[in-house]
């Protein structure tokens, strides 16, 4: 049974989410990065799977005001976050309430999926249906880029990383850790799968990925 942990495990801990991850992650650093990867471009779709409170659609709105960004997020309250948040920039960005394995999207009808501190917090069932349903929405030749925590870089950044697993749980955590992400996307279908960057952070190591659903024939 796939099961749904809240960003910092507990809901009552929703509302601390920001501040804690622009102290534990280097946020920006990570997520511009991810911009930089991503290079959405005027009048693309692109879908944010467990947006949270809306951290990256925001800046991928500023890189690129004419694409159409939608974040997918199954906490109502993170959600309401997001929203205010984009209320007070002026930015124009749709968030939907669901779970990441049923984004109840149309099929091909998005350019890239993108991904942030995310997929750590579900189990290999529920790792396995949300890519499931991440390369059915997308369009052939469209692109998957996650930003999650991988394989340490040494022992130091593997200790750092107990601080995460006690919080959001070793079982949903350990595939991470193992830098086995890539091997689950790979087992969705799709191609050209790699990781693009590592980066230090003081609970552990972040790595980038990306991939891409095959073009149609």
């Amino acid at each position: 049974m796939t099961r749904y942990i809240p960003a910092l495990r507990f809901d009552v801990m929703t509302r601390f989410y920001d501040p804690i991850v622009a102290l534990t992650t280097r946020e920006r650093r990570f997520k511009a990065m991810l911009v930089e990867q991503i290079e959405l471009r005027t009048g693309q779709r692109l879908l944010d799977v467990g947006c949270g409170t809306g951290t990256l659609m925001l800046m991928l709105k500023r890189a690129c005001p004419g694409a159409e960004i939608v974040g997918l997020d199954g906490d109502p309250a993170a959600l309401a976050i997001a929203r205010r948040k984009a209320e007070a920039a002026g930015l124009a960005i749709e968030l939907r309430e669901g779970m990441s394995w049923a984004p109840g999207e149309p099929d091909e009808s998005f350019d890239h999926v993108t991904s942030s501190l995310f997929f750590h917090h579900l189990d290999h069932e529920g790792k396995a249906r949300t890519l499931d349903a991440v390369l059915r929405v997308l369009r052939p030749g469209g692109e998957l880029h996650v930003a999650d925590w991988g394989r340490a870089h040494d022992p130091l950044m593997r200790a750092a990383f107990l601080g995460v697993q006690l919080l959001d749980g070793f079982g949903t955590t350990a595939a991470n850790v193992r830098g086995e992400l890539p091997g689950y996307i790979r087992g969705a279908g799709f191609v050209d799968v790699e990781e693009t960057r590592r980066l230090r952070t003081p609970m552990g190591t972040i790595a980038l990925y990306r991939a891409r659903r095959a073009p149609g024939p």
